[in-house]
């Protein structure tokens, strides 16, 4: 089987992580002081299913996200999907390329 390499643009910008929210997710949860497990419990309540382990892979970037995943996240973190994807929407904006 051939060695088949990331050419997207960004891959390198986002270091090898599967999304750019993870970072933004975990600042927030700590600033609500809000375990994973209780970030998991508010998600599975409202019928959107990831486990702990999920969203710490989310946070470290090992895991991608589903649009809906992310919308169900924002709302539980009291934030918009748009501040979730700031960093990577401020990267477009100021791309020279």
């Amino acid at each position: 089987m051939k060695n088949i390499t990331n050419k997207r643009k960004y891959s390198n910008a986002l270091k090898g992580k599967l999304n750019t929210v993870g970072k933004n997710i975990f600042l927030l949860r700590s600033e609500h002081k809000m375990s994973r497990q209780k970030l998991s419990d508010k998600l599975m309540l409202k019928g959107v299913d990831i486990s702990t382990q999920s969203i710490y892979d989310i946070e470290v970037g090992k895991r991608t996200v589903l649009d809906y995943e992310l919308c169900a996240i924002a709302k539980e973190l009291n934030t918009s999907a748009d501040e979730l994807l700031k960093d990577f929407s401020f990267k477009l904006d100021n791309d020279n390329d």
